[in-house]
């Protein structure tokens, strides 16, 4: 083993000076080896090749996403800031939404959501974390002032008689200070900051989350009041045609298979009326919870078919940006600290040195603690080196080159994931406006087919099974319209989360 530069120099010092010594300071070979010693320590810190050197693992996945159509995309667009050369991204809600509610409801959310505040905490606790494993990196010195009484019995006195002796000190000094040559402390010191840095964009990443969570929910309580409504002109009309044709029963004009069925569209929108209500209500309540205060009902209404609720996005998002999002960075800090914790395993193998030192005063009385010839030094160094362990340093090594491993293959998990919602998001987005159109024209073919069918019907020429027909087939295909539209404005906040969700960090 090749000994550290400075740890025979270091050895040497503590040869020159005494293990301990009580008198006045003399000598200009102690004070300068004092304060050599002194002057020397933090300059001893990590001065070694065992720290483990980081490399990014290269993304397991493509540069761009599949693509059928690139010039169809429709989402994010300006906001997004993708150069040539460097792609970086740059994407803020507050421009991505547009509907002024969503945006009071999202920052109502982001300064009262309980969960946002719980993790606001746990960053505060992993920078005090970072804080103190950065102090072990230096001495802790204490001021003391200390009294050491001694009883000893006539039997055991020289004098034949009860001895009480008395020890007064006070000084500076520190205890069981370890320095740092091979890096252990600074490994450590590394781990815990890149465990703060992962615990802010952990948090990050719950603040993507909820903004993202607040805007589906608030789309799903637009729907289905859209859906709610859509029921009640459902049952409004249906009941006017059942007090029409209970009169042409009584007229004989119809059957009482007709009446029977046009009794049963009336029912069937009733029940329909009462499970929105409930979904209304459960959507309401939810929403309350995620903005983590009561909500004023002028919020509350809102329709998004009518109301655009965010802006488009411009083709061209190139893959590498997902190392950006906000739980990729998360994993990668994680993976860093256990890479540091590979140096800190590695320098158990080498000898740890650590010293107690103090400077002050000693006397056997109180009142000439700060007399002349009162001056007193302790240093006490001490060097430890591993020999047998059985095979526990061997252990904790291979452990901390597992976990690095097992972070490797989370971080290039994690960032396959990410691909694939990305490319979901995009391929819904790619055939969501065919789809959408399509729907808008079979909601327009059925309206017809209703109203030929109800025509037929009155002049006798169809049965009311057909009319009946034509109306459920008109309230699935504008049930089923309500349900794309809600698909489509909830995949763009699937696209902003996916996508990092913005560059704003938590406060």
């Amino acid at each position: 083993m090749i000994p550290h530069p400075n740890l025979t120099s270091l050895i040497d010092l503590f040869n020159l000076i005494g293990t301990k010594k009580s008198s006045p300071v003399s000598g200009g070979k102690l004070t300068l080896a004092c304060r050599s010693l002194l002057a020397g320590l933090l300059s001893l810190q990590a001065c070694t090749p065992l720290v483990s050197k980081y490399e990014r693992p290269e993304l397991p996945v493509q540069s761009a996403y599949p693509r059928t159509d690139v010039g169809k995309l429709s989402s994010l667009k300006a906001v997004a800031d993708v150069e040539q050369k460097s792609k970086k991204f740059s994407l803020s809600w507050q421009d991505f939404v547009r509907d002024a509610k969503l945006k009071e409801i999202i920052n109502l959310a982001l300064k009262n959501n309980r969960d946002l505040r719980v993790v606001a905490l746990q960053v505060q606790k992993a920078q005090a974390q970072y804080q103190v494993s950065s102090a072990d990196l230096f001495p802790k010195i204490n001021a003391t002032l200390a009294n050491t009484a001694t009883k000893t019995p006539a039997n055991l006195s020289q004098s034949g008689q009860v001895s009480i002796m008395h020890d007064y000190s006070a000084g500076l000094g520190f205890s069981s200070y370890e320095l740092d040559m091979f890096g252990r402390l600074q490994s450590l010191k590394d781990s815990a900051f890149q465990q703060y840095l992962s615990t802010s964009e952990a948090a990050q990443t719950v603040r993507v989350s909820l903004i993202a969570q607040v805007a589906t929910q608030y789309l799903t309580l637009s729907a289905d009041r859209l859906r709610l409504q859509l029921a009640e002109q459902t049952l409004n009309a249906q009941q006017q045609t059942l007090e029409m044709d209970k009169r042409r029963f009584e007229l004989g004009v119809i059957s009482e298979l007709d009446l029977s069925l046009s009794r049963s569209t009336v029912e069937s929108a009733k029940v329909d009326i009462a499970k929105y209500k409930t979904l209304v209500a459960q959507d309401t309540n939810l929403l309350t919870l995620l903005a983590g205060a009561a909500l004023p009902p002028e919020l509350l209404i809102s329709d998004f078919l009518d109301t655009p609720t965010v802006i488009e996005t411009p083709a061209g998002i190139p893959s590498d940006l997902l190392a950006q999002r906000p739980d990729i960075l998360d994993a990668e800090h994680q993976l860093i600290a256990a890479n540091a914790n590979i140096g800190a395993a590695r320098a158990a193998y080498f000898p740890s040195i650590s010293m107690t030192t103090f400077y002050g005063t000693a006397s056997p009385a109180l009142n000439g603690l700060f007399s002349a010839g009162s001056r007193s030094w302790l240093f006490m160094p001490q060097i430890n080196l591993p020999i047998f362990d059985g095979g526990r340093i061997s252990a904790n090594l291979k452990i901390a080159q597992s976990n690095q491993k097992i972070a490797i293959n989370l971080y290039e998990k994690l960032i396959q994931n990410a691909f694939k919602e990305v490319a979901d998001a995009l391929a819904l987005q790619e055939n969501i406006k065919d789809e959408l159109s399509s729907q808008k024209s079979l909601v327009q073919a059925t309206e017809l087919s209703l109203k030929l069918s109800q025509a037929r019907y009155d002049n006798g020429i169809y049965s009311y099974l057909n009319v009946l027909d034509s109306q459920r087939s008109l309230y699935a295909a504008k049930q089923n319209l309500i349900t794309l539209m809600l698909s489509s404005y909830t995949n763009e906040f699937t696209l902003f989360k996916a996508l990092g969700g913005g560059s704003e960090k938590l406060n």
